[in-house]
């Protein structure tokens, strides 16, 4: 059967000064991923992986000396207070409720800059955070949300730039079709790299904690299938599951791999991302998920609906802290209802969703829509343009 792909408007294309994931890893690291390639990089994308050379070996130079400085204290910190995920399929709200709860000052949280140098940000961050600004873009790739070193971002990028395998290393060279799905749940990993990935993470935290020593707000889509290993690392961790209708997240998440891959990769991309491999993506994900999320106690979860949020965000906002026993939720508040007023970057859109997509969204997801309570096939209404937003 032929795969179905969607049509994705164009957008322009990253600044050539705009950092990619690449330019966070080391020598090590870098060269380890061309390697493992090939080198297969087209020649129109030369001038990147020059730079991402040059900046890696900074990178391994910076390294060497914040591990020096930093290691024995940062493997010292203790983490008090137990980390809160973030969880949930991309483009389901998770970046807006993340960017919503890390308006609490009790809390800390990975910024883009810390993601970007995993390895040296407690020695660098305060000097050159702020000047690389001018090298970031104004808004993502894939939709309206503002960027900046200093804002929160996915961890998920911290752990690819510190040698971990990522489903996210698929966007350097789509053309060689590469697969990472292994390290979506983690559990096809042999011991030893399963071991390496717990212990760079807690470790990753610990730098967060010691940065600054607050309970730490975590974001990331993959982390939703790896709930059973991060409950291994923090017994007591909280974890926030965001839902939405898969007939506006799917379609949300092809653009979205398409935007990352063509401003990210080392090769001209050849082919589509298609709808079937992101219901893939879907399946492994939620497979396991709900296996694995009857091991979180019911006091440590919390689940949202993402059209709940969007209508009553204070109100489910209370909702999160009372049941996950976040503190009092009044002092965070004001700050919170400051950035509701500002918009925090939501502008509704439109998407259109074929038949043919419609279709592969109700086959796959049809278990997941009865669950949260979205209408299902027979309810459906014929093809049409779904509404959207900007942010995930």
């Amino acid at each position: 059967m032929a795969k179905v792909s969607m049509k994705i408007e164009k957008r322009a294309s990253l600044p050539i000064q705009a950092p990619r994931s690449w330019h966070g890893m080391t020598s090590s690291v870098w060269f380890r991923l061309l390697a493992q390639n090939n080198f297969s990089i087209s020649p129109s994308r030369c001038p990147m992986a020059i730079s991402i050379s040059f900046v890696s070996l900074a990178n391994s130079l910076m390294a060497a000396t914040s591990e020096r400085i930093y290691r024995k204290r940062t493997m010292a910190t203790q983490i008090e207070q137990p980390p809160l995920f973030v969880i949930g399929h991309w483009r389901t709200g998770t970046t807006w409720l993340h960017e919503l709860l890390v308006r609490d000052h009790r809390f800390t949280f990975p910024t883009t800059y810390q993601c970007m140098a995993p390895h040296h940000f407690l020695l660098t961050e305060r000097w050159l955070s702020g000047p690389l600004n001018w090298t970031m873009p104004s808004k993502r790739p894939m939709d309206d949300m503002a960027v900046g070193m200093s804002r929160p971002q996915e961890d998920e990028f911290a752990l690819m730039n510190l040698g971990l395998g990522s489903p996210y290393l698929e966007w350097a060279f789509p053309n060689r079709n590469p697969r990472y799905d292994q390290y979506l749940s983690l559990q096809g990993l042999d011991a030893v790299t399963k071991e390496r990935w717990k212990n760079t993470f807690e470790y990753f935290v610990k730098q967060l904690t010691f940065r600054s020593p607050k309970r730490v707000v975590l974001k990331s889509p993959t982390h939703t299938v790896r709930v059973a290993t991060l409950l291994k690392i923090f017994p007591d961790a909280r974890f926030v599951h965001v839902v939405r209708n898969p007939l506006q997240f799917i379609p949300s998440m092809v653009r979205m791999w398409t935007r990352m891959t063509d401003a990210m990769s080392l090769q001209v991309r050849r082919d589509p991302i298609s709808v079937d491999r992101i219901l893939e993506v879907f399946r492994l994900m939620y497979d396991q998920f709900e296996i694995d999320r009857q091991l979180i106690p019911t006091n440590h979860f919390f689940e949202v609906r993402y059209e709940d949020l969007v209508s009553q965000p204070l109100s489910q906002m209370e909702l999160i802290y009372q049941h996950l026993g976040l503190g009092d939720f009044e002092p965070a508040r004001p700050a919170i209802s400051e950035c509701l007023a500002s918009g925090s970057g939501y502008k509704p859109n439109k998407l259109e969703l074929p038949n043919e997509v419609a279709d592969k969204i109700y086959e796959c997801c049809a278990a997941y829509m009865k669950r949260h309570h979205y209408p299902i096939a027979n309810e459906r209404e014929p093809a049409s343009i779904l509404p959207s937003t900007s942010s995930d």
